[in-house]
């Protein structure tokens, strides 16, 4: 299973999985030699820097000739929100209402409407009809906030409604998602990574495996398994499949990532101290519960 490690997707991750976790910054020498270990050289790591400073995620400050870059309030929520969902084993209950998206947007704002079009998918909405959007799921919150974010209230209008037919729910999901191909994309995962899981357990436990390979494989493992945020809408229990592969995937990515945590923390956190004053929000921490990166590669 081969994951596209871009400079700037990295990034993402390594705030999401690590440094948000300690203090919410870092040294740019430090956030340097860590991309090193996937082949990231400093000129592209400054780049990519430079980026998503200039789109919002990133803010710096400076402490004599150090240059520090911390996630924007932008980045947290972004973050916060994905992690709700990539560390939830299990579907939710349905409580048997649909959250109605409709907009119209004028031709001369089609830049918002396509990145709105973007963050309802992301968010967990299928497209049922032109410019109208679906979801089971609670999504009050994220809708309020992406009018807020694109000044669309005007455009927007907003339903939480209960489908009363011609046909069943199940084919409401049908027009919206296909689930037989986000299957298999969980049953690629599984085949791929529960033999991996293996091996990487018996090198850890035969100390086979350094600090920093945990470190790199952990990393690649979230990198992998966040994809399913852009195409896995976690519908409620009540409308998946019975042989649904989700919560199977769910399980294997929990244990593989609890196997790698402890030398791959330590690792982080050698290179982390070098440039930075070793900083935990809280020292009893549960280090599993990671918010995820959620920038698509």
């Amino acid at each position: 299973m081969n994951s596209s490690l871009n400079t700037r997707s990295m990034i993402f991750t390594l705030y999401g999985d690590y440094i948000r976790h300690y203090g919410n910054e870092i040294w740019i020498g430090s956030l340097i030699r860590l991309l090193k270990e996937f082949g990231h050289n400093e000129q592209s790591v400054r780049a990519a820097v430079s980026r998503m400073y200039k789109q919002g995620w990133l803010d710096s400050r400076k402490e004599g000739n150090k240059s520090y870059y911390y996630l924007t309030e932008r980045g947290i929520d972004r973050m916060d929100e994905a992690a709700k969902r990539i560390f939830k084993l299990n579907p939710e209950k349905w409580d048997g209402k649909w959250r109605m998206l409709i907009y119209s947007i004028p031709e001369e704002k089609r830049n918002i409407r396509d990145e709105l079009r973007k963050e309802l998918i992301w968010s967990g909405f299928g497209s049922i009809a032109n410019s109208s959007f679906i979801s089971p799921n609670d999504l009050t919150k994220q809708v309020y906030m992406l009018m807020d974010k694109y000044d669309i209230k005007q455009y927007v209008h907003y339903f939480i409604t209960e489908y009363n037919g011609p046909r069943k729910n199940e084919t409401l999901v049908k027009e919206c998602w296909d689930l037989s191909d986000i299957n298999q994309h969980y049953k690629d995962f599984i085949d791929y990574y529960s033999r991996k899981y293996l091996e990487d357990k018996q090198k850890i436990a035969e100390n086979q495996m350094s600090q920093a390979d945990c470190f790199v494989e952990r990393t690649k493992l979230v990198h992998e398994y966040r994809k399913f945020l852009f195409i896995d809408p976690g519908l409620p229990e009540e409308l998946l499949p019975k042989k649904w592969l989700g919560s199977t995937a769910a399980s294997l990515f929990t244990d593989y990532y609890r196997e790698l945590t402890e030398p791959a923390c330590q690792f982080f956190e050698s290179v982390f101290q070098d440039g930075n004053e070793l900083k935990l929000k809280d020292k009893e921490f549960d280090m599993f519960h990671h918010p995820l990166i959620i920038e698509e590669s």
